[in-house]
């Protein structure tokens, strides 16, 4: 299912644009989260169909998406998904991609060139992939989409993934091309910040480290006039993943640091009411948590449709 839009959302001071370049069946739900047994995708298969599995054929329905705030008079993009025409010949779905993320980006009123800060969650090839776009238009040398923005890359991400570490360790070519297209061009033009961490953006937003998805994953915190919302990249890849928050996906690196992040971030979201926006849900693309036991409960469950504006 192709499903390209844009959604707007209102926290305290601070305008929220979702931009939906896909959403569809992604891969084999437990595949895509090995320790979430079958009994749990189909005791909830009422609120987890359709938006975020699809029972006919046990498949995880995600989204690729990108979040743009604005924030104190700046244009922040949050994640800027795969890119055109990239190399990808680990990873099938993301080969040779072809979108209309910048014609997104256009129709919700976001010029490029008035863009003022990215922020890259973590370095896996579906937040980065805009970070660059070819020279001429069309083929040449990569370099910065947001001219003008300041890249907030998270400096683990960049030492891991970097040449300093062989690539990821040369485990998979992935990670190298992934770099030199998207990352080592926003470097080559100075226009990256590396941070560990913490690091405040304005008064209303605040990375902060979440490691375990990735050497250096983060989480981006907005906290204004009494509205809070915490964007967790990957630490979440579906809401079975909430219900029971030791089960990772298989993308996480390093499983215990990524349940322990998980954990964290969502009690922390329950106790202070965070809208919780991962990466990749589908849906609403948000989630309301409460802690239930040792785990955790969906208000609402997450249910289609867009969040409301919140003033």
């Amino acid at each position: 299912m192709t499903h390209e839009s844009a959604q707007r959302t209102v926290l305290g001071d601070v305008e929220i644009l979702r931009i939906v370049e896909w959403q569809g069946p992604f891969a084999a739900a437990r595949d895509l989260v090995p320790a979430a047994p079958a009994e749990t995708w189909r005791d909830n298969e009422d609120w987890l169909a359709p938006d975020h599995w699809q029972p006919e054929d046990d498949r995880a329905v995600m989204a690729l998406q990108t979040w743009v705030l604005r924030s104190g008079g700046r244009t922040i993009v949050v994640d800027t998904g795969v890119g055109d025409g990239r190399e990808r010949p680990g990873s099938p779905q993301f080969h040779h991609w072809q979108g209309d993320f910048p014609g997104l980006l256009e129709r919700a009123g976001v010029r490029p060139e008035d863009v003022d800060v990215v922020v890259n969650t973590h370095l896996h090839a579906d937040h980065v992939g805009w970070n660059t776009r070819p020279a001429d238009g069309t083929s040449g040398d990569w370099v910065p989409t947001f001219p003008n923005a300041e890249y907030l890359v998270p400096a683990a991400d960049d030492a891991h993934f970097g040449p300093d570490n062989a690539y990821g360790g040369g485990l998979r070519q992935d990670d190298r091309l992934v770099y030199e297209d998207s990352v080592a061009p926003v470097h080559r033009a100075g226009r990256t910040l590396l941070w560990d961490g913490a690091h405040r953006i304005d008064e209303h937003l605040t990375l902060e480290s979440a490691p375990g998805h990735t050497p250096g994953s983060a989480v981006l915190r907005l906290a204004s006039r009494g509205e809070r919302a915490v964007f967790v990249g990957d630490l979440l890849h579906s809401p079975v993943q909430i219900l029971d928050p030791t089960h990772n996906s298989c993308f996480c690196m390093d499983p215990a640091a990524a349940s322990a992040s998980r954990r964290r971030i969502l009690e922390r979201a329950a106790d202070e009411r965070e809208l919780v926006v991962p990466a990749h849900f589908g849906g609403s693309g948000t989630a309301e948590v409460r802690r239930e036991g040792s785990g955790f409960r969906l208000v609402g469950r997450g249910r289609s449709g867009p969040s409301p504006v919140r003033r």
